[in-house]
Order: C-alpha cells, then sequence, then structure tokens
C-alpha cells in the first residue's frame, strides 16, 4: 500500500509530532508498504521531511513557526506526490493538523485519511465547545470558566476565579495540546496568577481556567469501536506536564490501572460517550482525572493522541495483544472502511 504518513507541520507541538512520524514511518515500512514522508512545514517535499526524521533536535523556534504559513498544507496535499497515495496517516498535532484543516483539504481531494473528520477534530481541539458538550451529555467535567486578554483589566478576574474555582485551578490555552501553556497553581498568589493567564494566552485569544481535581490521573484509549485498559498515569511530580509526557523516566504507568473495576468500567463508558458526542473516529484518548472519592472527571478527549511506539495508546493496545506495527495497520483498516461507507452513502 502507498501510504503518506503526514507529521511535523508548524504548531508549537512539531517535535512530538516528528517522534510520531518517526514511529509510525518505521512501523509501516517494517511490514512492507511504502511510505512517503510529508512534513507540511516543508510543503511537499519528501527529501526535507526524511532530513526532518533523521536529526530531531533541529526544531524551528516557536518565532520561526509562527512566520510560516498554513499555504504549505495547501501545496502538500495539492502537489502530484498525492496522486498515488491509497491513504494518508495523520500524525499532525496542534493547529492545522489537530483542528480539522488537514482533515478539510484531504476530504477536497477524496483521499482516505486516519483518524477523525473535520467537525469532530474542530470540536475536541476547542476545549471550550468539547467542555459545554461533555457537561450537556452528563458526562461530569471539572468546572471552569474562560477568560480572554481583554479581561485581563477587571478588577474582579482573580476573585471570580477563587469564588468559582475553589482552592486550586489548572489554566490551559483553549485549542493546545501536550500541555503546551499549561500551569497548575494554588490561588494564594495573585501575580503567579496573572503570570499563568498571561502565559497561557501567549498561546490561545481564549483559555480555559479550571478547577483543578485533587487525586489520580488516568486515561483510556479508544480503537475503533472497542475500548481499551485504562492506564493510569503516575508523574514523579504533581503534574504530568510537556518534560513528563516526553521525557524517558519522569513518569511511571500503569497498565491497567489498579483502580476499582467498577471504576475503570465506568471511566471506559465515559470515553465511549465522549467520543459519540464529539463524533470521534479510528482512535482516539480521553483523559480523566480520579478524585479522591473515585469519581472521574472527564478533562479533554484527544482525536490525535501522542503516536511514538512508547505512547498512551499503543501502550494500551499492547496489553491487549496489539504491537504497534499492527496497530498502525489496524487504523489505517478502520480508515478505509469509513471510506468506503462514506462513498457508498
Amino acid at each position: 500500500m502507498n501510504i503518506a504518513v503526514i507529521f511535523g507541520g508548524i504548531s508549537t507541538e512539531r517535535n512530538v509530532s516528528i517522534a510520531g512520524g518517526k514511529s509510525v514511518i518505521e512501523a509501516l515500512r517494517s511490514k512492507g508498504h511504502k511510505v512517503i514522508p510529508i512534513d507540511p512545514a516543508f510543503g511537499a517535499d519528501t527529501h526535507k521531511a526524511e532530513e526532518a526524521l533523521i536529526d530531531l533536535t533541529k526544531f524551528p523556534t516557536l518565532e520561526e513557526l509562527a512566520l510560516m504559513s498554513t499555504k504549505r498544507y495547501i501545496d502538500a496535499v495539492q502537489s502530484e506526490v498525492f496522486d498515488t497515495i491509497d491513504i494518508a496517516f495523520i500524525v499532525l498535532h496542534g493547529k492545522n493538523g489537530e483542528d480539522g484543516l488537514i482533515q478539510a483539504l484531504l476530504d477536497l481531494r477524496c483521499i482516505p485519511y486516519t483518524g477523525s473528520g473535520v467537525k469532530a477534530s474542530a470540536l475536541a481541539m476547542d476545549k471550550l465547545s468539547s467542555k459545554n458538550l461533555f457537561a450537556a451529555a452528563g458526562l461530569l467535567t471539572p468546572a471552569w470558566i474562560i477568560v480572554t486578554k481583554e479581561d485581563l483589566e477587571s478588577d474582579s478576574l482573580i476573585k471570580d476565579i477563587r469564588n468559582n474555582l475553589g482552592k486550586k485551578i489548572v489554566v490551559k490555552p483553549n485549542n493546545q495540546g501536550s500541555s503546551v501553556g499549561v500551569s497548575i497553581l494554588d490561588l494564594s498568589d495573585n501575580d503567579l496568577i496573572r503570570e499563568a493567564l498571561e502565559n497561557a494566552l501567549k498561546y490561545s485569544d481564549r483559555i480555559i481556567v479550571e478547577q483543578f481535581i485533587e487525586g489520580r490521573e488516568i486515561t483510556v484509549a479508544m480503537l475503533g469501536d472497542k475500548v481499551l485498559p485504562v492506564i493510569e498515569i503516575i508523574p514523579n511530580n504533581e503534574f504530568y506536564d510537556y518534560k513528563h509526557k516526553y521525557t524517558k523516566g519522569n513518569t511511571i504507568y500503569e497498565c491497567p490501572a489498579k483502580i476499582p473495576e467498577d471504576i475503570a468500567e465506568f471511566a471506559q463508558s465515559m470515553a465511549i460517550i465522549s467520543n459519540n458526542v464529539i463524533g470521534a473516529e479510528g482512535f482516539s484518548r480521553a483523559d480523566f482525572r480520579l478524585s479522591e472519592d473515585g469519581e472521574p472527571f472527564l478533562l479533554e478527549l484527544n482525536t490525535i493522541p501522542g503516536f511514538t511506539s512508547s505512547s498512551l495508546v499503543p501502550m494500551a493496545a499492547k496489553e491487549v495483544g496489539i504491537e504497534f506495527p499492527e496497530l498502525c495497520e489496524e487504523i489505517i483498516q478502520i480508515a478505509l472502511e469509513k471510506f468506503k461507507e462514506q462513498k457508498e452513502n
């Protein structure tokens, strides 16, 4: 099969995406597929895409990425490289890859691709939209308020946060992943609160300030219609941040999680409902905080979760006997079946 693996891009999560792209490319090539690497930061230049895979330390700075145009994504998908592609395996994270843009471009060319479609991708990427949908569906999610740059001028902002969200908060950009721009802090220091708000606003025009749920962190992956075993994430400090996610040895993972069976099953049922509410397809990962009373609070749904061979979705798949190369092929098969159904309808 001719497979385009799309990775990298111009989002702040570029380096994570490159690592995932490299893992997927190696896995698919090991199964005998012809794989064409596509890094939209370089348009359709497959030679530069291969170079990006060789040296993972040479990433553009945030400033350089900000100057790059999304037109590069259009150039990539419209190029003749895609004329002979059977399917695109998307390993992009963040803006332009996880938010529906690349999916829309592939739809215009009628090229099958892995994962969720345009609408579900956009909804899941927008934390406010997804949290509203979760709450409307009766899913427990931490209390939150939205803050914009204009709100920073309000004298009552920090008072409102204290009154509505308790003693500890999470500050996160509305449309970033991989914990980029995220802070966890108590509400004792006004200067630290304002600093966290200003930092998150560097990455998004709107940010979510959310109640912090004391307890354990768990995650549930979906593969097609199958729900995979629950994983508990135990970082060596309180917050499973960017460094912990992508640095070996900084976090302990329990798969399956050592939690009561009824709680695990309830979290899995919430993951299924969140998938249905968003319309996610192919594979996904729902992240939770498990309160001290054992209640799972749904934080977010990732439609393109981290995807190196040691990431959480592959870890859960391995627990049920699916190795990484076979996992990649199963995700492709799910996508091809979806595309076939869409054509028939």
